[in-house]
């Protein structure tokens, strides 16, 4: 397939998991599309997102559009592409981008479609404790999540809960391969695509910093299904009798009760829950 040509649209390092499966298939994009630089990191410095990194590491021309004006379409028009692909891209394309390409715009989603529409697929998973989990690559059409599947796998994580950023490695990766797999007989024709079943549709929502605020009087499993659910974003926390905000790292059951391992108070470094404890 050294004729297939298609523009990638992505943002995060989880986008770049997906780029590093369809280069060991030999697929390279012709364009990335990103988000603008933005300032990161405690001095607030300028950098590019991680697609756009890896995009200049491979020396593949990028574009960051802040909206898609008629430049910007023109310019997509140039690349006569077979496909689009978008993984993690972070904004919802125009009807207009949608029609472009001749075989239309591919996409990689973290859940078995069309469970767990929505941003937010994987921690979701984890948080309504659903043990069997899985990646779709699907057709986007006008609606969220919504287009047709050309194929799905399913996974059941060996350990549960999983860390959420594990799991979204895990299911990116595997979605890559499957992309790549995938593509060339999609472009040939040889896919039948599956329509999704809407009625049994569920959601995920994007989560704020505040839903990761622990009552730690509630369900000690629950409890625990959030540290995992919520690591990385939007994290866990709870407030000291002092009013010390708490980040809890790490945790686990013991006897049916929740036990926090590790944490960062407000302003301190990681430290044992224990070491904290005594120094209050």
């Amino acid at each position: 397939m050294e004729h297939l040509r298609f523009v990638f649209f992505g943002t995060p390092a989880l986008s770049v998991i997906v780029l590093e499966q369809l280069k060991k298939a030999g697929m390279l994009p012709s364009l990335v599309v990103t988000a603008p630089d933005k300032p990161a990191g405690r001095g607030m410095k300028i950098v590019p997102s991680p697609v756009k990194t890896w995009a200049q590491e491979h020396k593949i021309d990028t574009i960051e559009p802040e909206t898609f004006d008629d430049t910007v379409l023109e310019r997509l028009e140039d690349e006569d592409s077979d496909v689009f692909v978008v993984v993690a891209y972070g904004k919802i394309l125009p009807q207009e981008v949608l029609d472009i390409p001749q075989k239309g715009v591919l996409n990689v989603h973290p859940s078995l479609l069309p469970k767990l529409r929505g941003p937010s697929p994987v921690r979701t998973a984890i948080l309504q404790d659903e043990k069997t989990t899985g990646v779709t690559v699907m057709r986007i059409d006008e609606k969220m999540d919504h287009g047709p599947i050309l194929v799905q796998e399913t996974y059941v994580p060996p350990t549960w809960p999983p860390d959420a950023r594990e799991l979204d490695n895990y299911l990116f990766m595997r979605g890559g391969a499957l992309l790549a797999d995938v593509m060339p007989q999609y472009i040939n024709g040889e896919i039948k695509l599956q329509e999704q079943e809407h009625d049994k549709a569920t959601f995920s929502k994007l989560f704020t910093r505040e839903d990761g605020l622990l009552d730690l009087s509630d369900d000690p499993y629950q409890n625990l299904l959030k540290i995992h659910a919520y690591a990385g974003w939007p994290g866990t926390h709870f407030f000291s009798s002092n009013g010390t905000r708490i980040n809890v790292i790490s945790a686990h059951l013991k006897d049916g009760a929740l036990v926090i391992d590790q944490v960062i108070p407000e302003g301190r470094k990681k430290m044992h829950y224990e070491d904290f404890l005594q120094q209050s």
